[in-house]
């Protein structure tokens, strides 16, 4: 019975998984990146996604250190700084063979989407900030013989494209002249691979498995710092549009997973996956007419810049799954994410519960259902525009997939 449990578990389980990480993501990341269904035992198996994550995050306290972009007007407690946003997934996997199986997948593993708006007391740092991505990866692996299992090689590549903009307001002026409204808009794509080996006894349901993802390198970051609606900046940038340039490197990831069956119509699953978000500290953008001299953090070129200070992400995930008859199965998964906010933003430490269920009408079709509560725990901020706290809020997320496989 272990044995037939486990395509469903494998699917319901990388579902379930990726809507808590959705839930609770540091740094940049949204739905990430994943290559469980390179491990379906079908021969041919495609799967849609989606997953709505609705997070509550409030700011209180709100003070503005830097009168030089004007003192905004607005209320200092209860600002919702959070926006609700879609995680889809799109993926297809066949065999080659007895021994070689490949995968293509969409995602959009980065994004984040801020929208405090314009009437609170840190406009000057940010009135809304969106940035969205896409990812198109090719996936394939070779399993040997060994053992009483099988040890399978992965490998692959990918394409990122990332984009997205950042308002705030740059000073308090005359309604005739403007908003005081600046806005940065960057755009730049890069490729990166994955590698990997997992170890499989399908008897028992048992899988290890680590794979690394690289970094992205973006080092043509392209956009422009768009000043109109503030004519008193400095010359040539007020109420003018001014190409800029910059680079960045998107982090490397480090994922292990293990689960086994633990009795008959039973699964238990843990994971940890390590994220280098440190490597996004500063990203100082420079007016394009200056790439001659570079551009770096400090440099007297530099014209504005993307303030993350993000340090690395940790992520533990452990849980459990029952098979209830032939066409029901179900699992419940609890997961810690360690915040990536330092000295500013509001990614602390974050506590997740995730449940799902899975229904399989027949042995071609798969209908998964899942949501996810979850604790963003407290914690406080200063830049060099403002400060501010925040207590502990909540952020739910439910998730829907179909696979077809045959």
């Amino acid at each position: 019975m272990i044995r037939g449990t486990l395509k469903t578990f494998v699917a319901l389980m990388a579902t379930t998984v990726a809507l808590a990480s959705a839930a609770q993501a540091g740094g940049l990341e949204r739905g990430g990146y994943n290559v469980d269904l390179l491990f379906d035992t079908s021969r041919f198996a495609t799967e849609a996604t989606a997953t709505y994550v609705m997070p509550q995050r409030d700011l209180n306290n709100v003070v503005d250190v830097d009168a030089t972009d004007g003192t905004p007007v607005g209320p200092a407690n209860g600002v919702r700084e959070t926006e609700s946003y879609w995680v889809p997934r799109l993926g297809a996997k066949v065999g080659i063979g007895a021994h070689v199986d490949c995968m293509a997948d969409y995602s959009q593993p980065y994004g984040a989407h801020s929208k405090p708006g314009t009437n609170w007391a840190g406009a000057n740092s940010n009135t809304e900030t969106d940035i969205g991505s896409d990812g198109f990866a090719a996936t394939c692996s070779v399993k040997f013989q060994a053992g009483k299992g099988q040890l399978r090689v992965i490998g692959g590549v990918s394409h990122l494209e990332i984009s997205g903009f950042k308002e705030r307001l740059t000073a308090v002026i005359p309604a005739a002249f403007g908003t005081g409204i600046g806005r940065v808009n960057l755009e730049d794509s890069g490729i990166g691979w994955r590698t990997g080996i997992a170890y499989e006894i399908p008897e028992i349901a048992f899988r290890a498995s680590a794979v690394y993802y690289s970094e992205v390198q973006l080092n043509s970051i392209s956009g422009v710092l768009d000043l109109t609606q503030n004519p008193f900046a400095p010359a040539p940038f007020g109420g003018a549009v001014t190409p800029i340039f910059g680079a960045a490197t998107m982090p490397q990831v480090v994922e292990i997973k293990v689960q086994s069956g633990i009795a008959p119509g039973w699964l238990a699953f843990g994971s940890v996956k390590w994220v280098d978000w440190s490597v996004l500290q500063s990203i100082a953008l420079c007016p394009t007419f200056t790439a001659a001299f570079g551009c770096s953090s400090g440099a007297p070129n530099e014209v504005t810049s993307l303030d993350l200070y993000y340090r690395d992400g940790w992520t533990v995930t452990g849980g459990v799954g029952h098979k209830f008859n032939d066409n029901l199965s179900g699992l419940v998964a609890l997961t810690w994410d360690r915040g990536t906010a330092t000295t500013t933003g509001t990614q602390s430490d974050t506590w997740t519960v995730a449940a799902g269920g899975a229904f399989t009408p027949n042995e071609n079709v798969e209908i998964r259902l899942g949501g996810a509560l979850g604790v963003l725990t407290s914690g406080s901020s200063s830049d060099a525009r403002i400060t501010y706290n925040y207590g502990s809020d909540l952020v739910a997320a439910i998730s829907g997939a179909v696979k077809v496989k045959f």
